[in-house]
């Protein structure tokens, strides 16, 4: 993610469980792929396991940013409610 993304996110955590959620999902996914990714060889089986887990990081990502773009988009419209008093 990227450093924006990181310090919104730590921001953020304190008062959201659900993105609190997703993010420690996401660091789980993570330590897995690191796992399979240190081997030399993985059998089929962990191959697709591998790919499985990919693809619920990925869905997790966009879970986070999802609720990035929420926040950035309430406070951009409360930025503008208060320029036009």
């Amino acid at each position: 993610m990227e450093k924006r993304d990181e310090a919104l996110i730590a921001q953020l955590l304190q008062g959201n469980e659900t993105l609190r959620q997703y993010v420690e999902e996401h660091r789980q996914y993570e330590k897995q792929l690191e796992a399979y990714d240190e081997r030399r060889h993985l059998s089929a089986e962990e191959g697709m396991e591998r790919k499985r887990i990919q693809k619920l990081k990925l869905a997790g990502r966009d879970r986070i940013e999802r609720i990035l773009a929420e926040y950035r988009r309430t406070q951009k419209r409360q930025r503008g409610a208060s320029d036009a008093l």
